[in-house]
């Protein structure tokens, strides 16, 4: 499936800010196999005194831009098209789940994938008891590692309830597991937690969700949002799968993977200091569009 996306994110200061340093991840990846970026472009208003790209320790490409004169906003913008590839049917050949643990221990590598890294507690997302006991309540009895990720997923999603208003982007994981509501940050959150408090590493995706309307009705420019799912090793042979337990699916064509880590921290789309006062707001809208239907429209 080939996207047309744009994004346009604005932060608004009710004080000049006289400094401030960002980092970005915004474009979509360009993930051999997976999706393919055609084309992209990042655009920041005011322009930035300096502009650095480069690689994360996860592999994701990012921009870290510096302001060293005033500003009350500033306004990032990305115009992108990509071809994300349907993924095929999922052979389950994953171990039991005490079996994993023996995977675990002989993969030797240390690169930015490596199951070692998505095992323990990180910076937005502890291993708690909490979470632990209930994973495993969920997958006794389950035959394989990709079942019990299934089969978490899939019951969280039902014990959870969307609620925009529920939480902020600061909110703790146990506080959103305890309270069952939440976005999609939390979801995932819980979800990751779930999978390492019973020895299954587990990370997260932001990215990109194609939206369908209802039918008979138009779809709301900028009505998309950035989203965010789960990625679970499942063993040697099988690798990396990825679930969304907002939605209940699996990740697949509608999925547009921005940028992979072991939680929010390490791929929030915009992360960085500024030096003002008082308070600040912030907007952002997303279209992610089919290119039949961009092609239709014009």
């Amino acid at each position: 499936m080939l996207y047309d996306i744009s994004l346009k994110m604005a932060y608004r200061y009710d004080f000049s800010a006289d400094a401030g340093r960002h980092i970005a991840r915004l474009l979509p990846a360009d993930v051999p196999g997976e999706q393919r970026l055609v084309a992209g472009a990042l655009n920041i208003v005011p322009k930035p005194d300096e502009w650095v790209n480069f690689v994360d320790f996860f592999g994701n490409p990012c921009v870290e831009v510096g302001f060293d004169h005033p500003h009350t906003e500033i306004v990032f913008a990305v115009q992108s098209r990509v071809e994300r590839h349907a993924p095929g049917d999922i052979l389950d050949i994953s171990p039991p789940l005490v079996g994993l643990a023996d995977d675990i221990f002989d993969w030797r590598g240390m690169d930015c994938m490596s199951p070692h890294h998505f095992l323990g507690s990180s910076p937005r997302v502890p291993v708690e008891q909490a979470t632990t006991d209930h994973a495993r309540a969920i997958a006794a009895g389950r035959p394989s590692v990709l079942e019990a990720v299934r089969a978490i997923g899939l019951a969280l999603h039902e014990e959870m309830r969307f609620d925009p208003k529920a939480t902020t982007v600061e909110t703790p994981m146990l506080e959103a597991f305890e309270r069952r509501h939440g976005v999609c940050q939390d979801f995932t959150h819980v979800m990751i937690a779930c999978l390492r408090g019973i020895g299954i590493p587990a990370g997260y995706v932001s990215g990109f969700l194609r939206t369908i309307p209802p039918k008979g009705e138009e779809r709301l420019e900028g009505a998309d949002a950035m989203h965010a799912w789960v990625r679970a090793w499942c063993g040697a042979d099988l690798g990396w799968v990825e679930f969304d337990p907002t939605n209940a699916i699996a990740a697949g064509e509608d999925h547009v993977v921005v940028a992979r880590g072991r939680d929010y921290f390490d791929v929030s789309p915009i992360k960085g200091t500024m030096r003002t006062s008082g308070p600040q707001s912030s907007t952002h809208a997303v279209d992610v569009v089919p290119v039949r239907e961009t092609a239709k429209a014009s």
